[in-house]
């Protein structure tokens, strides 16, 4: 039977047909719907980890144990599992053992396009890459045997079009592997320099070795002949593109296993063409490997390592052909630059934080609350990475001491990243007596990557009830003093005020928790489906205060200040900041 599935969708559906038993991983686009889609086969565990690094010793902890097992993330989710994976690169596995990595060449959501390939090369783990949601599906399944048969963590890379994309998928049985007996041995798993020092040797002397011979005779890397004036190296969805373009009119080296590189493969390929070029997103991973064997090939030169590569990019630099010209408009689509959503609870607080813009510094963190440096609102000096929001408050307060400026720094985490890297951020924050104020913007889900459930929603991935942490009990159990705790309604604009006053008062570290569910959420749209605000024309002055939240529902046009009830919520924030009254509120929650 066949199936339409995306590339993610393909992922989930090859570890459960490689008998998969556990899974584990944190959301984040493009990589999101792998476990989603994976919760769904009740033959595997799965949960959403409370971050990468969690998600990865999850899974080492069940392959060592002996169950075939898995993690997901997207590119940055990398770097925070980095040090699991090091250490588990060079202990091996029991149980086969996959980390899927979706990269995103283009930044379509994410901060950086770092391409994770590299990862595979510094810890020198197998690595695969698939280039359409049938190879997704059968390369999850080999990466499974490859795993176990070279006692090897394998990486999975993907990239957003590969995860995204849709093709025709063949579905076969689950095979059930069981679980692998497992046998205490601390010279395989107990990394101390003694031990760590011998797995090392075997990796470089019996482990690699014996991958690069593997790399050079699967099928995964295939050589397919035609025309032999130009020969294509490529891989993932590069390969795709490429065909896209030349069809068989040129000769391909498609690489589907690429760490180690298959070098014999690639002398023969190279040897056997007149001109070779290297099509790859973003590093010259293959090209530098390739121009290091002293094979002349060309890639970097004419394709950039910024953005994804396209087939119109593609016709356009070794063609010179420019792009076909599409359906025109007769007006320009305006730009659509991210904003909070009409109703968001952390809109009230961000205001009120605006208050005070000459006397604050706010460092910001991953997911929707970055969103409130964006105009109006304007609140935000930097946003790193997750858990930066704290951390980095703690060294932009301590600069500023340094400096002699008088300005309280506030950084602002929501539930989710709280509990993903905030957690310590706040324990360093209480140790070394920071001035700052921490604000946590509990919405009660995972908003941003699509409403996931985390430790603070009482919800499984399954949607199964589970334990729900307590955030006030956290904060105060790490050391923040009641006094110096604020737990407000955001829609409350008087108790936002008066909290971020209290916070630029103290001298001490401060906390302010904001709970209210995301605007989104669907039981929350129904039980505001009956509230909206509307502007009272008889009494508005002009003023614009009310355009100042930034609400997508509002909008000035021919000097008239109107409010959209289709998108409007009732959240009222709107009607506490109108200094004329002007906005009136209708209708009732419904219970």
């Amino acid at each position: 039977m066949k199936k339409l599935m995306t590339g993610n969708e393909a992922i989930a559906r090859g570890a459960y047909e490689a008998g998969c038993l556990v899974a584990a991983a944190y959301p984040g686009t493009p990589s999101t719907e792998i476990l989603e889609n994976v919760s769904t086969y009740p033959e595997i565990y799965s949960e959403w980890s409370t971050n990468e690094k969690v998600a990865v010793e999850v899974a080492a902890g069940a392959s060592i144990a002996g169950a075939r097992s898995m993690a997901a993330m997207k590119h940055v989710g990398l770097n925070v599992a980095a040090d699991p994976l090091f250490s588990f690169a060079y202990e091996g596995v029991n149980g086969g053992c996959v980390i899927i990595t979706a990269d995103e060449p283009g930044m379509h959501s994410s901060q950086t396009e770092q391409d994770n390939r590299l990862y595979a090369q510094a810890a020198k783990i197998a690595m695969v890459e698939p280039s359409d949601s049938q190879e997704c599906k059968d390369f999850m399944k080999a990466a499974f045997d490859i795993s176990e048969k070279f006692d090897t963590v394998v990486l999975f890379k993907v990239t957003t079009r590969i995860c995204h994309s849709k093709g025709a998928v063949e579905l076969l049985d689950r095979e059930e592997v069981g679980i692998k007996e497992y046998t205490k041995n601390i010279k395989k798993y107990i990394m101390v320099p003694a031990h760590s020092r011998v797995k090392h040797i075997e990796m470089e002397t019996e482990r690699i070795p014996a991958l690069r011979e593997f790399s050079n005779t699967t099928e995964m890397n295939r050589i397919e002949w035609n025309d032999r004036k130009i020969g294509i190296v490529t891989s993932g969805a590069s390969y795709v593109h490429a065909k896209e373009v030349f069809g068989d009119t040129v000769s391909y080296l498609k690489v589907g296993f690429s760490w180690p590189l298959p070098d014999q493969k690639m002398k023969e390929f190279t040897a056997g063409v007149e001109k070779v070029y290297v099509i790859e997103e973003n590093e010259p991973y293959m090209e530098n490997f390739m121009k290091a064997m002293g094979i002349e090939c060309t890639g970097k030169e004419i394709f950039s390592v910024c953005g994804e590569i396209s087939p119109q990019i593609i016709r356009e630099v070794m063609l010179g052909e420019k792009p076909e010209e599409g359906y025109t408009l007769d007006i320009t689509a305006p730009n659509r630059p991210p904003a909070l959503c009409a109703g968001c609870p952390h809109r009230g607080i961000f205001y009120a934080m605006g208050k005070h813009k000459n006397k604050i510094n706010v460092t910001t963190d991953i997911g929707c609350y970055t969103l409130g440096a964006m105009a109006p609102l304007n609140i935000g000096d930097t946003s790193i990475c997750m858990g930066a929001g704290i951390s980095a408050g703690i060294g932009f307060d301590k600069a500023n001491r340094m400096a002699g400026r008088d300005k309280k720094v506030f950084g602002v985490v929501g539930d989710s990243t709280f509990f993903h890297s905030g957690m310590t951020g706040l324990v360093d924050a209480v140790y070394n007596k920071s001035n700052m104020a921490v604000v946590i913007l509990d919405n009660r889900i995972t908003a941003m990557t699509g409403h996931q459930e985390n430790p603070g929603t009482g919800k499984s991935v399954s949607g199964v009830e589970s334990p729900q942490v307590d955030l006030i009990a956290l904060v105060k159990a790490i050391g923040i003093k009641e006094e110096n705790l604020r737990v407000v309604d955001p829609y409350d604009m008087e108790a936002n005020y008066e909290a971020v006053k209290a916070a630029i008062a103290t001298d001490e570290p401060f906390v302010i928790i904001t709970k209210q569910p995301c605007a989104l959420l669907k039981d929350v749209q129904k039980r505001r489906a009956n509230l909206y605000c509307q502007v009272n024309q008889e009494l508005c002055r002009k003023c614009k205060t009310c355009l100042r939240i930034g609400c997508p529902a509002i909008s000035m046009k021919d000097n008239v200040v109107s409010m959209d009830i289709t998108m409007c919520n009732g959240c009222q924030v709107c009607l506490q900041v109108c200094p004329f009254h002007a906005i009136e509120a209708f209708g009732e929650e419904v219970k």
